[in-house]
């Protein structure tokens, strides 16, 4: 992941590329990029509401502008119900879908997913992966996905394969399972890491 975290320091300072998407210093500012991290990081002592109106204040939203975005996002999210309650009375799935609300109410052009879906039970983790690939439909924005578990890639436009601090890989999950072979995503990345067994 370090490599992960380099790249995209470069990206917020300069000018790089990847593939056939070219990021030319629009992530100098924060309001650009949303990140959903691996860890816990609402409030569970607030409201879901006030942890957005928290984040929203944070990026300097005018309060009108705020409220109209929350109700945006909880109701694209199924989350209108549980506005008022607090933040750690929610189960691991919702908590996940609020830092999700929370990431995209600045609209920015990249939203960052750091192994967010680690600690979600299977079905949580299938509703957040439908949830993220509605949203990249819906609203055009860019999703950079960090995860160590091969399925959640599936549905990529692009996967960079990372191992031991090295790029195996830089394709399309077809691409990729086709060079080697494969059926799924988990079988090429074992088909490019595991020992050669000798003849």
């Amino acid at each position: 992941k370090s490599h992960y975290d380099d790249w995209l320091s470069a990206i917020k300072n300069g000018t790089q590329s990847s593939a056939n998407f070219e990021y030319s210093g629009w992530l100098t500012e924060a309001n650009h990029l949303g990140i959903v991290f691996q860890q816990p990081t609402l409030d569970p002592e607030l409201t879901v509401t006030g942890n957005l109106l928290f984040h929203t204040g944070l990026h300097g939203l005018p309060r009108g502008v705020a409220k109209e975005r929350i109700a945006r996002e909880l109701k694209r999210l199924n989350l209108v119900d549980n506005a008022d309650k607090k933040a750690g009375a929610l189960s691991g799935g919702n908590r996940r879908r609020i830092e999700l609300a929370r990431a995209m109410l600045h609209e920015p052009k990249l939203l960052l997913m750091d192994e967010a879906t680690v600690g979600l039970d299977i079905q949580s983790r299938a509703d957040l992966r439908k949830l993220i690939l509605s949203l990249r439909d819906e609203s055009g924005v860019a999703i950079l996905w960090a995860t160590h578990l091969a399925e959640e890639v599936a549905d990529a436009d692009r996967v960079i394969l990372l191992h031991k601090g090295k790029i195996l890989r830089d394709t399309t999950p077809a691409e990729l399972m086709k060079s080697t072979g494969s059926s799924t995503i988990e079988e090429a990345f074992l088909a490019l890491t595991e020992p050669k067994k000798a003849a």
